[in-house]
């Protein structure tokens, strides 16, 4: 049986609603190639990022069919970070926007969020540009990217570490982490960026996403005990509002878990997903906000029992989340997904392929095109490559 048709049995075995078809779908990057991102474009096509070979790549799929892929940067200063990928997304009007990291520095933590545009979808794409304004050799990135809904214009959220300059080289012993918002339009103006808040989690993925109410953020916070949980920000006609707590999960440690929120959004209705380790308890919890992000509900525990986190979730046209993340342990650990509908109802635990706790494994992305959800993730074994697969939920 091909790798193909094992897959796709997997799934068929385990789907939200029988029948559910899924199939794997062949991806245009090659051996080595990992980190993959995924962005679902308005005309109904999907973009995959991935880095190969010091190179930042990207290729749009349409109608069954891969664009030829394009090289946005290759350089051999890339600081590459199997927890923090590079992204494409793309604004209205097609102009395409690139992020990637760039080392600034001899530091092991002195690297830049580094811009690029392309108005000819891919093919060719403009100078590089900093997206943050401090200037100092320090690290910066876990950066979300959001397109506006109307204008030429991209909504960018990043961790911060401007004030950890002179502090010494590991991130763990300077000064804070913050986190920062800034926008950047289709000819590359970037915004004067402002700062969300002054003291964040250091190294944890963070989420944004737009509501009918305006921008949503979440990102894992960082107090004067270590306690490490969700918060969130959202934008308002009065600005920024101060950070509040998405759940009180209280979990404190010494460290950054690598390991942050995601949200997703139709209309006033949001979807937040997130993995905690309080108690020596590691679980991954979904909540939903009827209020474009001002209030959440009681969060759903949806993992099973064993899980490493590294979320990703989307919120359904039914306004279900589809949620993902890697579960188990030794050979057991899966790339696994579920569907949870808003009472609370959690679908059984879908096996999208086998996985490992390594940091290669990196951290698995999904989209949604009409009724298909792709999700794609770096395979490292029998050989390192990106692996795509559709799922048509009922």
């Amino acid at each position: 049986m091909t790798r193909a048709a094992i897959l796709t049995a997997i799934l068929l075995t385990a789907c939200f609603h029988a029948p559910a078809p899924v199939r794997e779908v062949s991806v245009p990057s090659g051996k080595g190639a990992a980190e993959p991102f995924l962005f679902a474009a308005r005309d109904g096509s999907l973009l995959l990022s991935w880095i190969d070979d010091g190179s930042v790549r990207m290729a749009r799929y349409r109608d069954g069919k891969w664009s030829a892929p394009s090289t946005v940067v290759r350089r051999n200063d890339l600081f590459v970070n199997w927890a923090d990928f590079p992204s494409v997304v793309e604004m209205p009007g097609g102009t395409l926007l690139a992020h990637w990291l760039q080392k600034s520095g001899s530091g092991t933590y002195a690297y830049d969020v580094r811009l690029a545009r392309s108005k000819d979808g891919g093919r060719t794409w403009s100078p590089s540009a900093v997206l943050h304004d401090d200037g100092t050799q320090t690290e910066h990135g876990f950066v979300s990217l959001v397109p506006d809904t109307t204008r030429p214009l991209v909504h960018a959220l990043w961790l911060d570490g401007r004030k950890m300059q002179g502090q010494g080289d590991g991130h763990e012993h300077g000064g804070d982490m913050s986190l920062r918002y800034a926008t950047v339009d289709a000819n590359g103006r970037i915004a004067k960026g402002a700062e969300l808040d002054g003291r964040a989690c250091e190294c944890c993925t963070t989420g944004m996403t737009m509501t009918a109410n305006g921008l949503v953020a979440a990102y894992r916070d960082r107090d004067a005990n270590e306690v490490r949980d969700i918060s969130v920000v959202r934008a308002t006609g009065n600005g920024w509002t101060k950070p509040a707590s998405l759940h009180a999960d209280k979990w404190t440690i010494n460290g950054c878990p690598v390991n942050g929120p995601q949200l997703d959004a139709r209309g006033r209705d949001v979807v937040a997903a997130w993995f905690t380790g309080a108690a020596d308890q590691p679980r991954v919890y979904v909540a939903f906000s009827a209020d474009a992000g001002a209030t959440f509900g009681k969060p759903v525990r949806v993992d099973g029992n064993a899980p490493t986190g590294r979320v990703d979730v989307l919120l359904l046209p039914d306004r279900s989340a589809f949620v993902t993340w890697i579960d188990g342990a030794g050979t057991d650990t899966a790339f696994v997904a579920r569907r949870v509908t808003r009472d609370g109802k959690a679908g059984p635990i879908v096996t999208l392929a086998k996985s490992t706790t390594a940091r290669g494994a990196g951290f698995p992305r999904a989209a949604q095109i009409g009724k298909d959800t792709y999700v794609a993730w770096t395979e490292l074994q029998p050989e390192k490559r990106i692996r795509l697969a559709s799922v048509r939920l009922q």
